[in-house]
């Protein structure tokens, strides 16, 4: 059996018996929708566990929100939301922490890769962003009420209408063609 390794073909024994070929697990050739399914997976799994067998008291109200793994399959990255204060979720980033290992292996033998990969936890702060949004959207809003307010009370510069309309050019050719003969002024020239 031949394995693919860094851009070199190399030999390697044959898989026991019985056991089918673990594919290989190399960056450039893995399947984006394999990596999909595995950090799909791995969002599952580290949700469960946290949910089912971490028994910190440190670990606060926490959502994974969401996983992500490199295309080597080798590290993953796991987004998360604590519901609390700044104490909070820093007890919970250390609980984590310290679970880390466990969550590890658990994923590894879930997965059935030939490494497991590293987890790495980052605190995912939507909760601040969909505050900053929320404040953009009632500013915007405010503005919009001021320009509004203003608009009610404006008047025009000028007339309400500052276009001719048909009717005026008929009663103005009229008016123009008496005019023409008392004025030496060209046509078109302001008249005022």
């Amino acid at each position: 059996m031949f394995e693919l390794l860094a851009g070199r073909i190399r030999w390697c024994p044959a898989p026991p018996a019985g056991r089918e070929s673990d594919a290989v697990e190399v960056g450039e050739m893995t399947d984006p929708a394999k990596v999909r399914r595995h950090a799909e997976r791995i969002r599952e799994l580290v949700a469960s566990v946290v949910r089912s067998q971490i028994k910190d008291p440190r670990l606060g109200m926490i959502t994974i929100t969401d996983a992500r793994i490199t295309a080597d399959l080798r590290d993953a990255t796991v987004f998360y939301t604590v519901l609390g204060d700044a104490a909070a979720q820093s007890s919970t980033a250390a609980a984590l922490e310290s679970a880390k290992g466990m969550l590890r292996s658990t994923v590894g033998k879930a997965l059935g890769l030939r490494h497991s990969p590293s987890l790495t936890f980052v605190l995912d702060d939507v909760q601040n962003q969909v505050k900053q949004i929320d404040d953009l959207l009632a500013a915007a809003r405010h503005a919009d009420a001021e320009v509004q307010r203003l608009a009610a009370r404006a008047k025009y510069a000028g007339e309400a209408q500052p276009y001719r309309l048909d009717s005026d050019d008929d009663a103005d050719d009229e008016v123009a063609g008496s005019d023409a003969a008392d004025s030496d002024a060209p046509r078109g020239a302001d008249r005022r």
